[in-house]
Order: structure tokens, then C-alpha cells, then sequence
């Protein structure tokens, strides 16, 4: 009797087919990768250029951005600042570079503005303006509480250009604008972008107030961007690029620019007399005290601590807190300026500011149960 045939092939017949359809599988591969080469080698070669085709116009917003960035460039300019070091040792005393900034021509006298935090430690400043001509600056006058500083060069001939002027307090959330400046050291870099929000408020320079009315913007905004132009898509100022929001310092799409209102209420004021006076109303106040009788009392505002003999506030009856033989004697808490809420001393020093000295204002006032309103006429402070 035969032996029944096996129901499986052999293990080497097995392993030889395996073996030879990977192989087949592998050079399929192989051939058809090399296939574009293949042809490319068997095809007839040729020298000739590729044929460029035509671009056509440019698309009417194009020709906007691009026309507005060469009105534009030539009225901003390029910060480089020193720092004066002395050697302990020879005595020797050398310049060493600090940073780099932006900035903008503002008039025909040669002022430039630009950021308080970009020149503020600098002993030195030289302006390159977009020619190639560098000049050294000498400072004007600066408001760190606005981060605002104004330097001015000796421009004898081919006066570059003074922004054009515009307003930021009509401005728009989702309205172009436009960022000129020097980001990381690339000079005459253009971003564009969109408003984000209004009325933003970040910690000013001195550390004891806040710059309010920021514009935010997502156009990309670096380290050396700070002091030059935000523009809108007239080509007119609205605001100074002054900060990020970024952990890395790099853009994250959040911005921030000084309003050019704000702008044209320091600028001429530190040009005239070399620094910006706050309008006050000539009372005293400290913000952890404030912070202090706030959570005691239940009742957000600034207290009125100090009273100025012969002030405004001495004017219009205010009176102060103080600590009498029976325990603390309540006084006055300014709460509002005209309409506006003030919970703290910087809210009551960034409201003020929105006036001029010489302006009346209405303070509402709390003392004990009573509420009413005084007018105050703001004097210049110290």
C-alpha cells in the first residue's frame, strides 16, 4: 500500500518559495524607486531653461502692504545702545554694546521716539536711519510710567520723513495694522496682522503703575521690535510696539503698542520741558495700606490717607483716614472718576492720566454710609 502524499509541502520547498517571492516583492521595489531615474537617464538630455510663467498682476491688498511699507520705511530707524563700563583695575573705561531697539522720526527737528525700556541704563545711542547714516542721539526726556522717551539727532540734510499721525481712540478689534522695526537685529522688518483687543493694561517701567489703554495685536512683535511704529493700513501711527506676551521673549502672537493718543499727550510734553507731569489731585496714598483697609472694610477704592494743604482735594473737602484716640477715624475712598471704577492706586493714577493739568474731574467719594461727588481740578504733580 502507498504512503498518502503529504497535505503540506516540505519545509524546504516552503521556505524556498517564501524565500523567492520576498526576493520577486524586493526587486519590484528596487525598479520602481529607480524608475524616475530610469527615465531621466534614458531621455534625451537638454540644456534649455524652464519656461517661466507669467505672474500677473499683484492682488490689490499686495500692492497696498507693499506701497505702504516704502512710504513708511524711511521714517523708521534702527537704536543700537552702550553702556559706559569702567575696568577697576587700569581705570580704563570701555563701551559696551547693550541692545538694540526701533524707533521713529517724529519731526523735522530730528526727534526720534521710541521706548523707555530701550535706551533706560544705556550711557550711549546711535540712530541708523534706513540710508545707512548713523548718528549719535542725545536723550530729550523720558516717561517710564508711559515707557515713552524721545532722543534727537543732528539731521542737516535729506530729513527722513515724520510718521504720518492718526488716532487710536476709534480704532476697531479685527482692523489691520502694521509692524515696522528691528526685530532681533534684522532690520526694516515689516509683520502684519489684525487688532486683538483694546484697552489693555501691563505693568509700566517704574514699577508703581500701569499703561492702560494698550492695543493688542497677533502682528509678530520680537525683542527689537520695541519703540517702532504700529501702523494702520493708512500708514498712519495708532501706536509704539512696546512688549510681548511670550514665556520664550519670542512672538506668540500676542503684542502689545502704547495708543498714539497716549503718545501725543507725553511726546510734545517731554519735548517742551524734558519729562512728562502727571496731573494729581494732591492727596497721599500708599497701595498695601490700600490693600490693607480694602480687606478690613470690604470697600474697593483708594483711601485717602494724606491730605495736601492748599491742593485741589483740600479744595473740595476731602478728608483723610487717621488714627484718633477712639481707634481708626474713617475718611474719605475715592471710587470712581467720572463714571470709571477705581479699585486700587494704580486704576486712580492710570484714570487721572487720561486728563490734563488744568482739567476738572468728577471723583466719587465714600465715607462711612454717605456717597457723593466732588469737581476737582487736577494740578501738576512733583
Amino acid at each position: 500500500m502507498q504512503p498518502l502524499p503529504p497535505l503540506h509541502p516540505a519545509p524546504d520547498r516552503f521556505a524556498r518559495r517564501v524565500f523567492v517571492l520576498g526576493l520577486a516583492a524586493a526587486v519590484l521595489m528596487v525598479l520602481w524607486q529607480a524608475l524616475p531615474g530610469l527615465q531621466a537617464w534614458l531621455a534625451p538630455q537638454t540644456s534649455a531653461p524652464r519656461t517661466v510663467t507669467p505672474r500677473g498682476d499683484l492682488a490689490a491688498d499686495e500692492r497696498a502692504t507693499i506701497e505702504l511699507f516704502e512710504k513708511s520705511r524711511d521714517s523708521v530707524v534702527f537704536i543700537s545702545t552702550a553702556q559706559l563700563v569702567e575696568d577697576v583695575w587700569t581705570r580704563n573705561v570701555f563701551s559696551v554694546p547693550r541692545g538694540t531697539g526701533s524707533g521713529f522720526i517724529w519731526d523735522d527737528t530730528g526727534h526720534v521716539v521710541t521706548n523707555y525700556h530701550v535706551i533706560a541704563g544705556a550711557s550711549q545711542a546711535t540712530v541708523k536711519l534706513a540710508d545707512g547714516r548713523d548718528y549719535r542721539a542725545v536723550l530729550v526726556g523720558s516717561s517710564p510710567s508711559h515707557d515713552i522717551a524721545v532722543l534727537r539727532i543732528g539731521v542737516a540734510f535729506r530729513r527722513p520723513p515724520p510718521v504720518p499721525i492718526g488716532t487710536s481712540g476709534d480704532l476697531k478689534i479685527g482692523q489691520k495694522v502694521f509692524a515696522i522695526g528691528n526685530p532681533f537685529g534684522l532690520d526694516w522688518t515689516l509683520t502684519t496682522g489684525i487688532i486683538s483687543a483694546l484697552d489693555r493694561s501691563l505693568p509700566a517701567e517704574d514699577g508703581n503703575s500701569t499703561i492702560d489703554h494698550l492695543i493688542q495685536t497677533d502682528a509678530a512683535i520680537n525683542p527689537g521690535n520695541s519703540g517702532g511704529p504700529l501702523l494702520d493700513s493708512a500708514g498712519r501711527l495708532i501706536g509704539i510696539n512696546t512688549a510681548i506676551y511670550s514665556p520664550s521673549g519670542a512672538s506668540a502672537g500676542i503684542g502689545f503698542a502704547v495708543p498714539v493718543d497716549t503718545v501725543m499727550q507725553v511726546v510734545p510734553e517731554l519735548i517742551r520741558t524734558g519729562r512728562y507731569v502727571r496731573p494729581v489731585v494732591g492727596i497721599g496714598a500708599d497701595e498695601q495700606v490700600n490693600q490693607q483697609l480694602a480687606a478690613r472694610t470690604g470697600m474697593a477704592g483708594v483711601y485717602v490717607l494724606e491730605v495736601e494743604p492748599g491742593s485741589s482735594a483740600a479744595q473740595a473737602g476731602l478728608k483723610s483716614w487717621r488714627i484718633g484716640p477712639e481707634g481708626l477715624v474713617p475718611g474719605d475712598v475715592i471710587i470712581e472718576v467720572e463714571g470709571r471704577k477705581v479699585e486700587s492706586l494704580s486704576d486712580l493714577l492710570a484714570r487721572i492720566d487720561d486728563f490734563r493739568v488744568g482739567d476738572t474731574v468728577t471723583l466719587r467719594l465714600r465715607r462711612g454710609d454717605e456717597t457723593r461727588q466732588v469737581r476737582v481740578t487736577l494740578q501738576p504733580g512733583s
